[in-house]
């Protein structure tokens, strides 16, 4: 692990406040060495937050980041600037136009400035571009064209191009399909300078040299993989249980002491005024008697009550140890669908699809075969672009979670967003589902630009599946991005308790192998849409 001297990051005592007065971090101590660092933690702990203060995009309230360098970042929020094109990705538009403008005759010194020395610019874009997946035909394509995956792996690629000496990453495997994912690899492992990653892909989290924790306010790092990790923290987990056992068991001991010794006082006592009504003892005698016993009852009182205290500091302490998350907790109202109710039609450029009833339907394939293309034309057929695949809605109540999460009114709060999808709820109701998604307090009153990508995650969930009326057919477009595994066990048991349809996109197979898909249908290049069965285990 990194120490003060050899950090390529050194926080010290980081807090940042927000303008409405809430605290985001506070006393964050750590330091990051040169190799790969995995950045874990429950949704909402800060991990993007405190990815921002190392970034300088947020200065923090307190404390002080120390960097041994410049700093390469991959923001969450990426899939959401859909006209930044693959050479902005790749940060080599100024260059390219440079040269271009060279190439078409503009002899304008100010081209060659900017150019300088790199005329194979062009060709170093496209090898960037091939270790995505993609040509250098592509270099003009913007977000908006490309799939999600296929923009994230170009947007790495220009962070690995650019060879700043510290590269952030949050949630790079975020709409990776399996090849995309082992093209990441061979980049992160082979990194140059120091990375740090923030992920709940726990696949990536084992290529990493060091673990860093954000848990309760508190930034712990360790040296080792994931797996690693967790076996050190199930260690700790027990014995902090046990420690916290036998603080109890402690607490209740000196409780029954005390409640003995009580018992034994009362008996003196009462002893003690049947001998003064027998007077078979001298009164002066019965009074010495007396005082000394009030003494020795003050005194032992005191001892049990010390005792019981510092029982009862040890038990709080020993609790403290022991962890106890907060996950998403949903239940969701019944859309009255029935199991002729016709919900959508899928149009291959082979064959049609239709879903009818609670039919639940998984959707998969490469990246960049239009799987998104083929949901958005299902939900904004206004506005989606053409694709060989296609979709014809027959109900006007849908829920869309879209891969992006850019359904949202960003200067709107929470509470203004779950507002706008069940606007005939009172809101006391609304702030008590929003808790429920683990968004309390003042944070329903941020704006969504503000928040988190896991925090933009809850609420973009909550506006879905709180609808008033509920959606009849649920769409869900990589819906365990960003999502740590307690609030994927959290979705998984909401969705079981859905009764209406459900069309998912997701490359995360063990997900959908725990929603009770129907049907698996399979989406190429061609726009043919396949019929098939779960994919097999691992």
């Amino acid at each position: 692990m990194a120490t003060a001297h050899n950090a390529t990051i050194l926080l010290t005592d980081v807090g940042l406040t927000w303008p409405d007065g809430s605290t985001a971090l506070t006393g964050i101590s750590a330091a990051f060495g040169r190799g790969r660092t995995g950045l874990v933690g429950a949704n909402g702990s800060g991990k993007s937050t405190l990815l921002r203060l190392i970034t300088g995009a947020l200065p923090p309230t307190t404390g002080s980041v120390v960097l041994s360098g410049e700093v390469g970042y991959l923001p969450q929020t990426l899939t959401l600037h859909v006209g930044t094109t693959a050479a902005d990705l790749l940060g080599v538009r100024a260059k390219l136009d440079a040269l271009r403008s060279i190439e078409s005759g503009d002899v304008d010194m100010r081209h060659f400035e900017v150019l300088g020395d790199d005329w194979d610019i062009t060709t170093r874009a496209g090898e960037a571009l091939r270790s995505a997946g993609l040509a250098e035909e592509d270099l003009d394509r913007s977000v908006g064209e490309l799939s999600g995956g296929e923009a994230i792996l170009v947007a790495i690629a220009g962070l690995r191009l650019g060879a700043a000496p510290i590269t952030v990453l949050d949630e790079p495997t975020n709409n990776l399909d399996r090849a995309a994912r082992a093209r990441l690899a061979g980049m992160v492992t082979s990194w140059p300078g120091a990375l740090v990653v923030v992920s709940h892909d726990t696949a990536l989290l084992e290529l990493m040299d060091d673990t860093a924790e954000l848990h309760a306010g508190t930034l712990t790092v360790f040296g080792g993989p994931y797996s690693a990790f967790l076996e050190h923290l199930e260690r700790e987990q027990a014995a902090a249980q046990q420690a916290q056992r036998t603080a109890d068991q402690a607490v209740k001991k000196e409780k029954q002491q005390r409640i003995e010794a009580e018992t034994k006082l009362a008996r003196r006592a009462r002893f003690a005024r049947t001998e003064y009504e027998n007077k078979s003892v001298p009164k002066i005698v019965m009074g010495l008697r007396k005082s000394a016993a009030q003494v020795s009852a003050g005194k032992l009182r005191t001892e049990f009550d010390g005792k019981v205290q510092d029982a009862r500091a040890a038990a709080v302490a020993a609790s403290a140890r022991v962890r106890s998350d907060d996950t998403i907790q949903v239940d969701l109202p019944d859309p009255q669908v029935a199991s002729s109710k016709r919900l959508a039609e899928l149009h291959g450029s082979n064959e049609p699809f239709l879903l009818h009833g609670p039919v639940r339907v998984a959707l998969t394939g490469p990246n960049g075969v239009g799987k998104t293309s083929l949901l958005e034309s299902l939900v904004h057929p206004a506005t989606a672009r053409a694709g060989l695949a296609s979709a014809t809605a027959h109900t006007d109540r849908i829920g869309y979670l879209s891969q992006r999460l850019d359904g949202l009114d960003e200067n709107g709060s929470a509470l203004d967003n779950l507002r706008s999808a069940a606007p005939n709820t009172p809101p006391g109701e609304l702030r008590g589902r929003l808790a429920r998604f683990l968004l309390r307090g003042d944070a329903v009153h941020r704006p969504v630009r503000s928040l988190s990508g896991g925090e933009r995650f809850r609420v973009s969930l909550a506006r879905l599946l709180l609808a008033d009326p509920p959606a009849q057919l649920i769409v869900l477009d990589e819906p365990t991005n960003n999502l740590d595994r307690q609030s994927v066990d959290e979705l998984v048991s909401a969705l079981g308790t859905y009764r209406g349809g459900l069309l998912v996109v997701s490359h995360d197979d063990a997900f959908l192998g725990r929603l009770g898909i129907t049907d698996w249908l399979s989406l190429d290049a061609a726009g043919m849409l396949t019929r098939g069965v779960a994919p097999a285990a691992g």
